[in-house]
């Protein structure tokens, strides 16, 4: 390639912003009535807003945080998923999700409405029990995300199960 188009092309799209390698980034997007990314629960280490309608936050190795993502067009709703996902750090091995990079390890992942209802429902009963989604144990979204693909409905987070939790991390189990 030339250089004049190189640099014609450099000029139409514009180089994506150094993030860090260290991380996984995700892309939220908000386009009314068409397109939305968000997050539920997790937090996040860095912020960059490219434009008013897209931004991305970066998560450290170990944040489980969930996303959601909801996608329209003139015919009512085409999409509704929610993952809940670890972040992975360099050299582990993850997977692969839309606007989530490189990727992580998902603990939860639902498509259709009333699935993802019901997991949101779950983090409010958690919340409730003034419990952070985010600390919650791996284990139990994972288990929630079986529970709903079977067609159950997902078992209560306890603050005995949660107590436990923090045990086994404090010794590091």
């Amino acid at each position: 390639m030339t250089g004049i188009a190189a640099s014609s092309l450099r000029a139409r799209f514009p180089a994506a912003p150094q993030l860090s390698v260290h991380l996984v980034h995700v892309e939220l997007i908000w386009i009314e009535k068409r397109l939305e990314n968000w997050i539920r629960f997790g937090t996040h280490t860095h912020e960059q807003i490219l434009d008013r309608r897209r931004r991305i936050l970066s998560y450290r190795p170990g944040a489980i945080f969930a996303f959601v993502r909801w996608a329209a067009n003139d015919f009512g709703t085409v999409t509704s998923c929610i993952d809940i996902v670890r972040a992975m750090a360099p050299g582990e091995a993850y997977q692969t999700l839309p606007f989530v990079r490189p990727g992580g390890e998902i603990l939860l992942m639902v498509e259709s409405w009333p699935r993802v209802e019901r997991v949101l429902q779950a983090i409010d009963a958690i919340e409730r029990l003034g419990i952070e989604p985010e600390s919650v144990s791996p284990d139990h979204w994972r288990n929630v995300h079986n529970r709903i693909t079977a067609g159950q409905a997902p078992r209560s987070y306890t603050l005995d199960q949660h107590r436990a939790v923090l045990l086994r991390r404090r010794v590091g189990l």
